[in-house]
């Protein structure tokens, strides 16, 4: 069974991120009010990423790592610019910060 990792975008331009082996079913659930808390607060929503995983652990392991991303490199992914990830890591900002620079 394939899992997924998405994001939707909310009424109020926050981003939500989950995992499923559903995507249809769990898009209508969001939709419906009937997903997550923060959705059904955020009404309507828009799917704006989605990957896909051959198990649901991966997935949700994936869900747990862009959570806490910041919105920037969110946006990143949602835009496919990928080389942009690893500059936008928050521990980059601080190395660049302090004078380190990149690592």
């Amino acid at each position: 069974m394939m899992a997924y990792m998405y994001m939707l975008e909310c009424s109020d331009g926050s981003y939500y991120v989950g995992s499923t082996t559903s995507l249809e079913a769990r898009l209508e659930q969001h939709q419906l009010g009937l997903g997550a808390q923060y959705t059904k607060h955020r009404l309507p929503v828009r799917l704006v990423y989605s990957a896909e995983f051959e198990k649901i652990d991966e997935a949700f392991a994936w869900e747990k790592r862009v959570q806490g991303w910041s919105r920037a490199k969110r946006q990143a992914l949602i835009e496919d610019r990928f080389t942009d990830l690893p500059s936008l890591s928050p521990s980059r900002y601080k190395r660049e910060a302090d004078g380190q620079g990149p690592k």
